[in-house]
């Protein structure tokens, strides 16, 4: 079997319960700072690879915002002596997988290959370049910059992009996460390749990286491989924290016209972070609010008794900092108003009153039974090793979600929820549709 089948087979295949009941996660730091994170399995011959770097959108200034995004975009596209084809063609060679991650608070990528030394050598190799030596070639610069103002020109035109980039702007009032991750057109055209160079030697440090690896390889080899990531990088410091965000956002209702046939309903605030010690009451009390689909009360309200909208959920997402709390919809353009006022009727009625015992089981019941399925493959495993490491979350995380959730109380749910959720400074975004007369616009 060739190493692309052999990949394409083992890509499809489940680990083991073993491999997740009981998560032995080992961590260690590197002579120059790169916090590692491993987790040992020889279940099925396959390597899982991720490097994450504290270099996210959040590291752009307003006047060079979408430069964190091109500079990781931009890194496999030409590295060491390799152009961008040949870099693929390498992988290809030995059924390897190199993919990106990109978000507010991370810049990175991942790597799946075959753990034999005849595939994992070659693509290893690559991976590296691709990490320690990119070369921003100012042709491909110059394309992958028009085709991102391409992109977000034809974004702009869509009311769920509009809706979202003034919902993160509004809650976040001037913090990095106010940024666009992709940036804006204007401030895209003026990104030449001396600012990613400059951007990638300033952040891709081994001190301002994370390693997590999961699969076929012991801790003498892992030890190796972070070792050598690590080299290939100058040492340098991990970059300042980021700024709190405020608790608070402004109570902004704003309504962006669109010609869509439906309203787009954006509304929430900052809710919390990544190591939030109410992380469980928070995702517990969440899932009976919006979080579990046909489980949760703005659905009943939203579309099963009234019939407003096919859909709505809330969500909280955790960041280094406050990430947003967030409850959205659509509706009918002329029902808007209505929909909006359910909407802050249930959460305002929710906090007051809480769950039910019913919809408390329901959800804790839900969530632990589910959970097995998030670490049902080597993949999956890894994201989370990644989240933990890049985090610093405890070790047993993972270990200990199950019985957390099983634990979370009534009292716990209402504490949490009220201390963080402030519905009367909440923002609103309206896209598409319109608001009541009295109820005016910013």
């Amino acid at each position: 079997m060739s190493a692309k089948r052999l990949m394409a087979f083992l890509a499809a295949s489940l680990v083991t319960a073993s491999a997740w009941a009981g998560l032995d996660i080992q961590h260690w730091t590197t002579a120059n700072g790169a916090r590692v994170y491993f987790v040992e399995n020889h279940d099925l011959p396959m390597l899982d690879l991720s490097v994450a770097f504290a270099a996210g959108s959040a590291y752009d200034t307003a006047d060079k915002s979408g430069l964190a995004n091109l500079t990781r975009h931009m890194m496999n596209l030409g590295a060491g002596d390799l152009d961008e084809q040949q870099i693929a063609e390498k992988l290809a060679d030995v059924g390897a997988e190199m993919s990106g991650f990109f978000d507010q608070d991370r810049a990175g990528f991942t790597l799946r290959t075959l753990s034999s030394p005849g595939e994992a050598d070659p693509a290893l190799a690559v991976f590296r370049t691709v990490l320690a030596q990119p070369r921003f070639p100012e042709a491909v610069v110059e394309r992958e910059k028009a085709r991102t103002i391409a992109n977000l020109e034809e974004a702009a035109t869509k009311p769920e992009f509009l809706g979202d980039k003034a919902f993160q702007a509004a809650i976040y009032c001037g913090h990095p996460y106010a940024l666009p991750e992709s940036g804006e057109p204007a401030t895209v055209a003026k990104l030449g390749r001396a600012d990613l160079a400059d951007f990638h030697a300033r952040y891709y440090r081994a001190a301002n990286m994370t390693v997590a690896i999961m699969g076929d390889i012991d801790r003498a080899g892992a030890e190796k491989l972070a070792n050598g990531f690590a080299a290939d990088l100058p040492p340098g410091e991990a970059p300042p924290p980021l700024p709190p965000v405020s608790e608070l956002s402004l109570g902004v209702e704003q309504l962006i016209p669109h010609h869509a046939t439906q309203s787009h309903l954006f509304i929430g605030q900052p809710g919390m972070t990544r190591d939030d010690p109410d992380y469980f009451p928070l995702l517990v009390g969440n899932y009976v609010l919006g979080g579990g689909g046909f489980d949760s009360r703005l659905v009943e309200e939203i579309r099963q008794k009234r019939g407003l909208a096919y859909s709505a959920y809330s969500y909280f997402m955790p960041m280094k900092e406050l990430g947003a709390f967030q409850i959205g919809l659509q509706t009918r353009r002329d029902a808007t108003d209505q929909a909006l006022k359910v909407v802050r009727d249930t959460l305002k009625h929710y906090l007051a009153d809480g769950p039910t015992e019913a919809e408390l089981q329901q959800a804790r019941d839900n969530l632990v039974g589910g959970f097995p399925l998030r670490l049902d493959s080597n993949r999956k495993i890894l994201e989370y090793l990644a989240m933990i490491g890049f985090y610093q979350l405890p070790p047993d995380w993972l270990d200990s979600y199950p019985k957390k959730v099983a634990a979370v109380s009534r009292d716990d749910i209402m504490r949490a929820l009220r201390a963080r959720l402030h519905p009367d400074t909440m923002v609103t975004v309206i896209v598409g549709g319109q608001l009541e007369p009295e109820k005016g616009q910013k």
